[in-house]
């Protein structure tokens, strides 16, 4: 059992108290007065940006999946090819100073295509007012992971005119992230908490199996492990394990299946998590199910966020980790 001296002993820094005003942040950040730019004849979105900044472009990926719009996502220094008069590369570096990020953004200015920038300020900040590239500055809160929320509704407010998520849809997530805050925050530390069970059935290393259009709460999930936990994670799309990756359980293995689930999944997607549920009994192999919230996609995806990166703030809390310091990305930043 876990005790609130044990917290703030691990997680000196409060990261989880930033977590637990993710719904309050959310809702400033969307009734912030940064005013909404308007973008037209836009058939091809970039987002460009590493770590917790790449993770708000990963979402809005998802969003946009539903929309005739090709989306690009850059998680490196390259932009596509596909770059045209009709692109928007919009560049996520939290920090202001992610080398990936500023290098896309000065190969996106020499092209012929529309660019905005986000950032709480640093190189890009800079860069962007000695071009005249249209920029935001949005401050960060902690860190870049615990800044998701204030940068994600912020850049939802700018990017009106292009993410076709409408006020009451954006009302609905913020309302659905402040009854999860209820079960998960720090102030429920028992067994009705769903981040904290989760947190509890991680022991070894856990393979998350999710559908498509929830990729990015796993991919996002699999970053909060490895930061915040310190510890390894492995994400498969179901369908697409189902033709390799299920042959693996064959071998006895540290590794622990989670199953994330939508709400309203596609009805063959919901028939193959059945299957695969089938099989692990049959095996003797536990597992833990994840379902998101009912409500549109921004719902689905914002709730399973909050829900799974609590999740990885407990089970720092108890390894007994502090879920700050990631000291082995701070190497490698000082060696580029």
């Amino acid at each position: 059992m876990l005790d609130y001296s044990q917290i703030e002993k691990y997680d000196p820094s409060g990261m989880h108290k930033i977590y637990d005003q993710w719904p309050q942040i959310a809702k400033d950040a969307y009734e912030c007065n940064l005013e909404p730019v308007d973008f037209k004849n836009i058939d091809h979105i970039v987002f460009a940006g590493m770590g917790g900044s790449g993770a708000i472009g990963e979402l809005f990926a998802s969003i946009l999946s539903k929309t005739s719009i090709h989306v690009s996502l850059v998680k490196g220094y390259l932009l596509p090819k596909t770059v045209d008069k009709n692109t928007l590369v919009v560049t996520i570096s939290v920090s202001g100073n992610t080398i990936e990020t500023l290098t896309v953004l000065d190969s996106a200015h020499k092209l012929d295509c529309d660019i905005i920038a986000f950032s709480s300020g640093g190189k890009i900040e800079e860069y962007c007012i000695k071009n005249q590239i249209n920029y935001k500055k949005i401050e960060s809160i902690h860190s870049p992971r615990a800044s998701f929320t204030k940068f994600t509704f912020s850049i939802l407010k700018i990017l009106s005119s292009i993410i076709p998520m409408n006020e009451e849809e954006i009302t609905e997530s913020i309302e659905s992230l402040e009854n999860l805050s209820q079960k998960i925050s720090s102030d429920n530390l028992s067994e009705t908490n769903p981040s904290f069970d989760l947190a509890n059935f991680i022991s070894g290393i856990p393979l998350i199996y999710y559908p498509y259009g929830l990729q990015s709460s796993a991919t996002r999930f699999k970053s909060s492990i490895q930061e915040n936990a310190k510890s390894h994670i492995i994400i498969e799309d179901i369908v697409e394990a189902s033709h390799n990756g299920i042959v693996a359980w064959e071998k006895s293995s540290i590794v622990q299946p989670i199953l994330l689930r939508g709400y309203d999944d596609y009805i063959k997607t919901k028939d193959r998590f059945e299957i695969i549920k089938e099989f692990f009994d049959k095996n003797s192999i536990k597992y833990k199910e994840i379902t998101s919230v009912p409500g549109n996609i921004l719902t689905k995806i914002m709730t399973l966020i909050y829900l799974l990166d609590y999740a990885s703030i407990y089970r720092a809390i108890l390894s007994g980790v502090d879920p700050s310091p990631v000291l082995s990305i701070d190497f490698v930043k000082s060696k580029i």
